[in-house]
């Protein structure tokens, strides 16, 4: 860190904090007990707050048995000199921090601006798993990755709940029950998660992405690729955003897909941006009575236009599933992998237990959204209205 974190080693013990989760509905936590355990055997004194593992399945005294101290709300950031969270705090959740301290979470932007304000008058670093470097140094370090996977997996559980058919096919004496049609669309992480899921429970998948590159994954997962005539490759391995004509275009081929299935699971996104449409209300009315739409897109927006976030939407008896954060509904996995994530990053973050980021490393470069309270990137810069902070080595060490 800069010359504030160091002042801050001077006065306080290294001590990081894993605090209650202030979103509702959140029932993840960002250190599970096995991870505490690992984190203290590296120097670190993990203070965790009453309560915060309990809705993962989590109790204060599994914490308690590997070490970890368990700390009432009001004295939990004692002398702490980082804290990681899942999800990014409010601006209320700010004012107890110390001056200085380093906060690693997810952190979107547009979701949590009151915040950073917040975190920049503390002289806080963050540092957010929503600008990981795509790289595979930083794998087992991309939590975006491990919670999509979580994503995917409720998605194809939850179409085969809803869907008032079988997905394997039956062959009985009573005749054949054929298996049911599930359409994939955005193949990331999620989406071939919600492949393999569907494919193990017995659908015939068939899947669609933008990125040409995605057929292999999806055809090696037994899904059938779905070519429409747009591609957009992006950068980093996303998807870039389309324009008007291309998402157009998209929508009317993909109309005849969307109507032939009898679960669509959407997943597509592009980072930072409002989740694209690719499902118009007119698709959906054209699917069979009874059939499916799962959107895990719903909280940026959704990929289907009659999507709203944590409902369930009947469309002329269509039901379109607004899933509003997905990995908490499995919240015990979805920690743990997440868990692991915060270690690895903290290891270039708080090397052996101190609070001394990395900064000739790109991805501790790459994820700072604070260093010392100024901007660490030029989306930031504009959104404080500060300059970006110097790089290594230029006014700070």
């Amino acid at each position: 860190m800069g010359t504030s974190g160091h002042e801050l080693l001077d006065t306080f013990p290294v001590k990081v904090v894993v605090p209650v989760e202030s979103r509702a509905g959140e029932r993840r936590v960002a250190v599970v007990p096995d991870v505490a355990k690992r984190l203290i055997t590296k120097g670190w004194e993990v203070v965790v707050e009453s309560g915060a593992g309990e809705q993962a399945w989590f109790p204060d005294e599994a914490y308690r048995e590997v070490g970890a101290t368990v700390a009432p709300t009001a004295s939990v950031y004692d002398g702490a000199a980082a804290t990681v969270r899942v999800n990014p705090p409010t601006a209320s959740d700010v004012a107890p921090l110390p001056a200085g301290i380093l906060l690693l979470s997810f952190f979107p932007l547009a979701d949590a601006a009151d915040a950073l304000h917040a975190l920049a008058d503390k002289r806080a670093s963050v540092f957010s798993f929503d600008l990981l470097p795509r790289i595979s140094r930083a794998q087992s370090m991309d939590a975006l990755s491990s919670q999509a996977t979580v994503t995917g997996y409720r998605a194809g559980l939850a179409g085969a709940e809803y869907l008032p058919k079988f997905f394997p096919m039956f062959m009985t004496a009573a005749g054949t029950v054929p298996p049911a049609k599930v359409l994939v669309l955005g193949v990331g992480v999620a989406g071939l998660q919600a492949i393999a899921t569907a494919r193990r429970l017995g659908a015939v998948v068939r899947a669609y992405d933008v990125r040409a590159a995605a057929k292999e994954e999806a055809e090696s997962l037994g899904a059938t690729f779905v070519d429409l005539g747009v591609s957009a490759e992006g950068t980093g391995g996303y998807a870039r955003q389309l324009t008007a004509d291309e998402l157009a275009r998209q929508q009317s081929a993909l109309a005849a897909e969307v109507a032939a299935s009898d679960v669509v699971i959407t997943t597509a996104a592009v980072p930072g941006r409002r989740a694209p449409v690719l499902v118009t209300a007119d698709m959906v009315r054209a699917m069979a009575r009874g059939a499916v739409l799962v959107d895990v897109a719903a909280d940026s927006g959704g990929n289907c236009e009659l999507t709203r976030a944590g409902e369930t939407v009947d469309a002329d008896g269509t039901t379109v599933l607004g899933v509003s954060n997905p990995p908490s509904g499995m919240p015990t996995h979805a920690s743990a992998l997440y868990s692991r994530n915060v270690l690895n990053l903290l290891d270039l973050l708080g090397p052996d237990g101190s609070v001394d980021p990395r900064w000739d490393d790109e991805i501790v470069v790459g994820c700072c959204l604070l260093r010392d309270g100024k901007p660490g990137n030029d989306s930031v810069a504009e959104l404080l209205g500060l300059p970006v902070a110097a790089p290594p080595g230029e006014g700070s060490s």
